[in-house]
């Protein structure tokens, strides 16, 4: 098999439309599906299969994509290390939660433009379950996701995972209830608020894992009452019905809302950098890593 077929038929695996592989690798939707149908020859499988309009990898196309993804990172790692200073070149596909897409990932994104042209990376925004999803499916070669320091993820074997930051949280409420705090520590802050309406994650159960813990070394159950995954809708919710939930710490907010701070036991939120294993060696996606890590 020739490694520049593998690449059409790896890209389409990630990109969805022949369309997009030929923007991507310079060429016409022509040459990709003659490059594929030859593939599909020197394998003896079927590779694709109609779906409506368009064509889409069938379970043969998929496997092979997958080792077309471990064969190429092989091929490329191998050039890269016979000449060092070769570009890195391909498509990143990144799943990821809003704050580290703001935070880590456009600053990347905006480096790689002016720098590194020739890659490209395509993201989704997806909650840790989500994104972890997608790259155990091969539809994400990167996942960036979070935990709790009291509420901690389980890994699975098959992923790299690699901390990538940490940042402390706090309780966000009504700012006209921040004096009822009686006491120093979470403890008693969660206690002051014991019985009102709290605000848990729509897409995501480690915040309302840490939260039932904390609650629970205070002594009481806590009631959620409303749902949200936008910070800003969580601050939203608060001024509306004056209801608490966790929010960054140091967080500006909006006049009706203050986060209080969480100290003894602290709420750090843990972000992580998460690939398949053996993935990570891939020039492109080696590059954006070390980027998010500060290396470049």
């Amino acid at each position: 098999m020739e490694t520049r077929r593998l690449q059409f038929l790896l890209e389409l695996s990630r990109l969805g439309s022949m369309r997009a592989v030929a923007d991507v690798l310079e060429t016409t939707t022509s040459t990709v599906s003659q490059q594929i149908s030859a593939l599909a020859k020197e394998t003896g499988v079927t590779l694709l299969e109609p779906d409506g309009r368009r064509v889409r990898l069938t379970p043969a196309g998929r496997r092979l994509a997958d080792h077309a993804a471990t064969i190429l990172a092989a091929v490329e790692a191998a050039r890269v290390d016979l000449d060092p200073h070769s570009e890195p070149a391909g498509t990143v596909r990144i799943a990821g939660f809003a704050s580290a897409v703001r935070q880590s990932l456009l600053p990347v994104a905006e480096r790689l433009a002016q720098r590194h042209p020739r890659v490209r990376v395509v993201i989704s925004e997806a909650e840790p379950a989500e994104a972890v999803a997608l790259l155990m499916a091969d539809e994400a070669d990167l996942a960036l996701t979070y935990d709790y320091d009291l509420a901690p993820a389980t890994a699975d074997p098959a992923l790299q995972v690699t901390p990538l930051w940490s940042l402390p949280w706090g309780l966000a409420v009504p700012r006209a209830a921040a004096g009822r705090v009686r006491g120093e520590g979470t403890l008693a802050v969660f206690d002051a608020f014991r019985d009102d309406e709290w605000i848990g994650n729509s897409r995501n159960s480690s915040d309302e894992e840490a939260v039932r813990t904390l609650a629970s070394m205070a002594g009481f159950a806590p009631r959620f009452t409303h749902h949200a995954d936008s910070l800003e809708l969580v601050e939203e919710l608060i001024a509306a019905f004056g209801g608490v939930g966790l929010l960054p710490a140091g967080r500006v907010t909006r006049p009706e809302v203050t986060v209080l701070p969480l100290t003894g036991p602290d709420v750090r939120q843990r972000s992580y950098t998460c690939t398949r294993r053996g993935r990570e060696a891939w020039p492109p996606l080696a590059l954006v890593l070390g980027l998010l890590r500060g290396d470049d």
